[in-house]
């Protein structure tokens, strides 16, 4: 497992993991993208397990992790900006995005293509099916208020299982790397819900969206709407559901990715 770093067309220095099978890889490459100001060492587990076959990669996004922490570019079009950037050395990627991070892959499909992609997986996002979630507003609240409260109480709510204190602290302090007005604006594009719908119901790909029950309804809906659409609900996990059930998840992954290698030329 290495870091690496790349600098971005606007200059900042993003940090990726990089982690090589023994053997030849196997296709496809899969990428990670984190949440909310989460780093990339929140996937640490599935870097272990995917990288055991496949050539696996994690992004710091900025303002995040080992990253750099620049003053601008905490909207939609930046961050896709930055995945294509991120992306550009491979080819055939199962790009794997969690909550904000799936926002942000879809958008990238959306201003660059699906040609480097050999799949899609969506984790614990809205994805702009039906029902409507309850609006996020009350958060944005209390992190205006009270961020050190809102941020401790957001990180203990992400899982269902508990985890190590000190685990749980670094992932805080991560998490206010980047300044408030940043991490508010991420949340903030007011970019329509149906965005993301649409771009999921063209999206060519194959495509697996992994939840918990808040968005199983949706799950349901895009999987009879829009053909061909895997899906799978964690009844049990909280929104970093591959943290509470990491075997599960990992073995969905691979198996996903075992499904779209005889498809890759």
């Amino acid at each position: 497992m290495n870091r690496h770093d790349l600098h971005t067309s606007d200059g900042v220095r993003l940090s990726k993991v990089v982690v090589t099978p023994a053997a030849t890889p196997a296709p496809p490459v899969i990428a990670l993208i984190p949440g909310w100001c989460m780093p990339a060492s929140i996937w640490e587990n599935q870097l272990a397990a995917f990288g055991a076959r496949h050539l696996t990669l994690a992004l710091d996004p900025r303002g995040q992790g080992d990253s750099g922490v620049p003053a601008t570019g905490y909207n939609f079009e930046r961050r896709a900006a930055d995945l294509h950037e991120f992306l550009a050395p491979y080819e055939n990627v199962l790009l794997v995005g969690w909550s904000l991070g799936a926002l942000e892959a879809l958008q990238y499909v959306h201003l660059y293509g699906e040609n480097k992609l050999a799949g899609l997986v969506l984790v614990d996002s809205s994805v702009g099916e039906l029902p409507v979630p309850p609006p996020g507003g009350g958060f944005l609240d209390a992190l205006r208020e009270d961020r050190d409260k809102a941020l401790d109480e957001f990180v203990r709510a992400m899982v269902a299982k508990p985890r190590p204190e000190e685990e749980i602290t670094t992932l805080i302090q991560d998490a206010k790397r980047m300044s408030l007005d940043n991490s508010i604006a991420l949340l903030s594009s007011g970019i329509p819900r149906e965005h993301w719908k649409e771009i999921a119901h063209t999206c060519k790909k194959p495509l697996l969206y992994v939840v918990t029950p808040q968005f199983g309804a949706q799950a349901r809906n895009l999987e009879k709407n829009r053909l061909g659409t895997r899906i799978a609900v964690f009844s049990d996990a909280g929104h970093a559901l591959f943290v509470d059930e990491p075997q599960r998840f990992n073995a969905l992954i691979l198996d996903f990715a075992e499904s779209i290698s005889g498809r890759l030329g």
